[in-house]
């Protein structure tokens, strides 16, 4: 068994077998790196954090180079549940308790640019990608619904946003065709998209900007300086400035990172395609769902009306041996009439959370950047850490440093231990869930 995630579940320089490869528009390759190579900014991951930075810098006139250990989109940013939400992962009560108003407003004013830009990077590059708008927020236990109000008045009255409101029992009932909720908001604002198609479609739009891709090209480890050098097995790259865009899979490359960033897997199944009727009875007006368990629920439909429905985690290095069978059981809590409904993929990845569900933004060096730790919100997020991170480079720190003022702590016992210590806290919280 491996104990490297970049290869313990997956095939290398392979796709995940998911609903999301087997509909993707293209896979084109690319090359491996050979050789020595020089560029003013080496870029490390190709999920949307990498692919949006070298766009950006790309665009910014930067010779580029992007390293990729597998291929464009292999990890988290090829698999996700393709939800594009409003707001950053922390609610804004939490973030103006924890670093003020002013910033939290700073804060929600990126997480909205980062929609947008999704929205623009789509349309400019013309990625076909199934973007649809609304994302339905559901609360699972009666005593949430108070809050989901209040939270909806909150942003539309304190921070002018208009496009959430709250949603009662009633009306949720008639959206969703389950019993598992009883309240929540629905947010036009935010969006859904095929996550993979996404990927590489920013990978095209960096490659016309000039971006050199490489492919199969893992990154051993670097040596910083006034150059940076990156190392592969069969190359290596000189570089005035390096950016790290990992997230879950940057294994011990920096340790800074790594002690803040921690890797969790994540699981999603796709059913069979199912007719017109059952399909819009399962979600009436074909948005997006996440629900309020701490272990989130996140469910819709696929453009050939597929419930794709996400749930249950990991903190181990290996897969379920059975993932359809592992998701199939929380989906079927929330729609038991899918029964005898078939389930045709199931797949996982390894996405990077930090101890107070906030990116981790930080320029580790004169010539090191680093944006990480989406915890599950990033889509947009990373898309914007890719602008963000190719303005500092060209000199300007004011935005970036919005997110990095962010403090993220290291998990307790560090990279050793911070593993048992969250399943200790999550077995806390799936308890907490249940009662």
């Amino acid at each position: 068994m491996s104990s490297n995630l970049l290869f313990a579940n997956d095939k290398p320089g392979q796709h995940a077998d998911s609903y999301y490869k087997a509909s993707a528009n293209q896979l084109p390759q690319y090359s491996t790196l050979q050789g020595a190579h020089h560029c003013d900014v080496c870029v490390i991951g190709a999920g949307y954090t990498g692919l949006s930075s070298a766009l950006h810098l790309a665009s910014k006139g930067f010779n580029v180079i992007l390293l990729e250990a597998h291929r464009i989109g292999w990890g988290a940013s090829g698999r996700n549940g393709g939800q594009v939400a409003s707001g950053q992962r922390a609610e804004q009560d939490e973030l103006e308790a924890s670093v003020g108003l002013e910033h939290a407003r700073q804060l929600w004013q990126l997480a909205e640019e980062s929609k947008q830009l999704v929205k623009d990077l789509v349309a400019q590059h013309d990625i076909q990608c199934d973007l649809k708008p609304g994302v339905l927020h559901v609360d699972h236990k009666k005593r949430y619904v108070p809050h989901s109000r209040a939270y909806a008045e909150k942003l539309q009255k304190e921070y002018d946003y208009a496009d959430i409101r709250f949603v009662d029992t009633e009306e949720l009932r008639d959206m969703l065709a389950t019993q598992a909720y009883y309240g929540g908001t629905i947010d036009k604002g935010a969006a859904h998209l095929h996550p993979l198609n996404y990927a590489l479609g920013l990978g095209k739009a960096a490659e016309d900007a000039g971006v050199s891709i490489f492919e199969n090209a893992q990154v051993l480890d670097y040596r910083d300086g006034e150059k940076v050098r990156i190392r592969t097995a069969l190359g290596e790259v000189e570089a005035n400035t390096a950016i790290f865009a990992c997230n879950g899979y940057l294994e011990r490359l920096n340790d800074r990172v790594a002690s803040r960033v921690m890797p969790i897997n994540n699981f999603i199944i796709a059913t069979e395609p199912l007719d017109e009727a059952t399909a819009r009875s399962l979600i009436r007006d074909d948005v997006a769902v996440a629900d309020s368990k701490f272990v989130i629920n996140f469910y819709r439909l696929s453009a050939d009306r597929r419930l794709l429905f996400g749930g249950n985690e990991s903190y181990g290095y290996k897969f379920p041996q059975d993932i359809k069978a592992f998701v199939r059981k929380p989906m079927l809590k929330i729609y038991p009439q899918l029964e005898n409904t078939g389930i045709d993929y199931g797949w996982g990845g390894t996405l990077g959370v930090t101890l107070n569900r906030m990116p981790f933004f930080e320029r580790l060096q004169g010539n090191l950047f680093n944006a990480s730790g989406f915890s599950g919100h990033g889509v947009a997020m990373a898309t914007l850490a890719g602008k963000l991170m190719a303005e500092a480079v060209d000199g300007t720190m004011g935005r970036f440093d919005i997110m990095a003022k962010v403090p993220t702590h290291p998990f307790p016992g560090g990279t050793h231990l911070r593993s048992p210590l969250l399943v200790l806290g999550m077995l806390y919280y799936r308890i907490r869930d249940s009662l």
